[in-house]
């Protein structure tokens, strides 16, 4: 179990630094609105990540399934992107997929 908690928090280290890094070039690129458009995003992406390996830590105490809490998050921040000005849909959204990189290249590293 130790393993897996050291590999929960690589993971959520590499996507901060991802994440903090395509804001950096986002905002230097476009403007502030869509670097704060995809750091919101990849916050959401974190707690995603997070949601997500707590229910699968979950798995091995006697639960059968992953929770499906975590799929609230990726709704919300489609909502909350299409109904507030200060967000944009499609900046938002790859800031949510963010995590998905850090994932590749821990397997890689991993492998």
């Amino acid at each position: 179990m130790e393993g897996y908690a050291q590999l929960q928090r690589r993971l959520m280290l590499v996507t901060l630094v991802i994440s903090l890094c395509a804001a950096l070039v986002a905002y230097l690129r476009f403007d502030l609105l869509v670097a704060r458009s995809l750091l919101v995003g990849s916050c959401a992406g974190l707690l995603y990540l997070r949601l997500l390996a707590r229910s699968v830590a979950r798995l091995g105490g006697g639960s059968r399934q992953v929770g499906r809490f975590q799929i609230v998050v990726p709704v919300l921040l489609v909502v909350a992107a299409a109904k507030l000005p200060q967000l944009e849909l499609l900046p938002a959204f790859l800031g949510f997929l963010l995590y998905k990189p850090a994932l590749i290249l821990q397997t890689v590293i991993d492998g």
